[in-house]
C-alpha cells in the first residue's frame, strides 16, 4: 500500500557524516518490506519466493528489527496473497525478527475464520507476528475480489471491531451492516494478550484516533514537505498521549524505497529500475488497472527520473544518512526499506549488507548521544 514517491523536503545538498555526527540522532528500528516484485515471470514462483525467504535471514543476521509482508492478489506487484502463510514460514526460518503484515486488506476476508487464521499464526510465529491491516488500495483489485474500494472503510472499521473482539473475548456475537451472528468463541487462542496490531493511515484524523486506540500506526509522506511529515509525528503522539501510559509503548512506522548504491553512477542506474516499477504502481494505484495474464501494463509517468531519483532513498552512504536522519529527528519509530524494485538478487542482498553494515548502526540506541 505505501509506494508513495513523493519527496518529504526541497532538494538540497547531501551533508557529509561529520556534519551528522554534530547532530543527535535519534533511535529508529529499520524493517526490510517484501516488495514482491517479479517483472520477469520466466524467474518462477519457486524463485521468487526462495529470493524473499533468504532476504529474510539476510535481514535478521544483519540487525533488521521486522520484516513485513504485503497483501495483493491476481498481479505481479506487492504478490502476495497468503501473507499469514509466509509469516509463519519466515518464523519457521528465523529465530528473533519481528514479522509484521503490511497491510493484510481487512475487507477481503470473513473474520470469523480469518480470526482463527491470526490465531493459529500467532501460536505458529511464537507470538513475534505484528497484524498490520488497512482497507485496500487497489481498485482494480478489489472490484474483481467482491469489494469496491468506494465502500471498503465502512466495511473495513466493522471488520476490524469483529477481529478484535474475535481474538480478545469468548462467546461473541454481533449485529452490523456486514456481520450479524449468534455467540462464537473461535479456537484456538492467540497466546498474544492482545495480538499486536498496526493500522495503515495517512489522513491526520485517522493517524491520531489510530494512536488513542492503541494500535501501532503505519504511514508515508504523500506531499513534498517536510512539514507533513511533522504533522503525522504530531498527530501520532497526540493520539498516544490520548491514550495515556499505553502510548508511550505505540510506534509510528514509516516506508520508502530505498537502496544503498555503491556509487552515483549505481544510483542513477537503479533508479531507471525504480522508476519502470512505478510504472506499474501507478497502474494499480491510480489507475486505468491494465493487467494482462498477471502482469500489470507499464504506463507512461508525468514525475521526471531526477524528480522520483530525489525523493526515494536510493543513493551513496552519505546521502543515505542525511535523508533517513529526518525521520529519526522527526520522531518515526521506524523506517520501513521496500528494497526490491527489479534490480537481481544479488545486487539486493549487497544493499542490505551495506545498509546493515553502514546505516544501522548509526540509528541504534548506542548512537543516541552524538559528540
Amino acid at each position: 500500500f505505501f509506494q508513495a514517491e513523493d519527496g518529504i523536503r526541497a532538494r538540497s545538498p547531501s551533508r557529509g557524516l561529520g556534519d551528522v555526527y554534530k547532530r543527535q540522532i535519534k533511535y529508529m528500528d529499520f524493517n526490510h518490506f517484501l516488495t514482491s516484485y517479479m517483472p520477469d515471470t520466466n524467474v518462477g514462483s519457486k524463485q521468487h519466493f526462495k529470493n524473499m525467504l533468504e532476504e529474510c535471514v539476510v535481514a535478521e543476521k544483519l540487525g533488521y528489527a521486522t520484516v513485513s509482508i504485503p497483501e495483493h492478489h491476481l498481479i505481479n506487484l506487492l504478490m502476495m496473497p497468503s501473507p499469514l502463510q509466509m509469516a509463519v514460514k519466515i518464523a519457521s526460518i528465523t529465530k528473533n525478527i519481528k514479522i509484521t503484515t503490511g497491510i493484510v486488506v481487512l475487507p477481503l476476508h470473513d473474520m470469523r475464520t480469518y480470526a482463527g487464521e491470526v490465531a493459529t499464526a500467532d501460536i505458529l510465529t511464537d507470538g513475534r507476528l505484528i497484524l498490520g491491516v488497512g482497507r485496500g488500495a487497489f481498485a482494480w483489485e478489489m472490484q474483481r475480489l467482491g469489494t469496491p474500494i468506494e465502500k471498503s472503510k465502512e466495511k473495513f472499521i466493522e471488520s476490524l471491531e469483529v477481529l478484535q473482539l474475535l481474538l480478545k473475548n469468548k462467546e461473541v456475537s454481533y449485529k452490523g451492516k456486514f456481520y450479524d451472528f449468534e455467540p462464537i468463541t473461535i479456537m484456538p487462542r492467540p497466546i498474544s494478550n492482545p495480538v499486536q496490531m498496526m493500522i495503515a493511515a495517512m489522513n491526520l484524523e485517522s493517524i491520531k484516533d489510530a494512536a488513542s486506540r492503541g494500535f501501532h500506526v503505519q504511514s508515508t509522506v504523500l506531499s513534498g514537505t517536510k512539514d507533513l511529515l511533522l504533522s503525522r509525528v504530531n498527530a501520532f503522539k497526540e493520539g498516544c498521549a490520548k491514550l495515556g501510559e499505553e502510548g508511550k509503548l505505540l510506534k509510528l512506522s514509516m516506508q520508502r524505497m530505498a537502496y544503498l548504491a555503491k556509487d552515483e553512477n549505481e544510483a542513477r542506474e537503479k533508479t531507471k529500475l525504480a522508476y519502470e516499477y512505478y510504472k506499474r504502481f501507478d497502474n494499480m494505484f491510480t489507475g486505468p488497472g491494465k493487467v494482462n495474464e498477471g502482469n500489470i501494463e507499464a504506463l507512461p509517468r508525468k514525475q521526471t527520473l531526477d524528480e522520483l531519483k530525489e525523493n526515494l532513498l536510493i543513493c551513496p552512504l552519505n546521502e543515505m544518512i542525511d535523508k533517513l536522519s529526518v525521520y529519526a529527528e522527526a520522531g518515526v519509530d521506524e523506517i520501513i526499506l521496500s528494497s526490491s524494485f527489479g534490480q537481481s538478487q544479488k545486487d539486493l542482498i549487497e544493499s542490505m549488507h551495506r545498509i546493515g553494515e553502514n546505516v544501522i548502526p548509526y540509528f541504534k540506541k548506542s548512537n543516541i548521544q552524538v559528540a
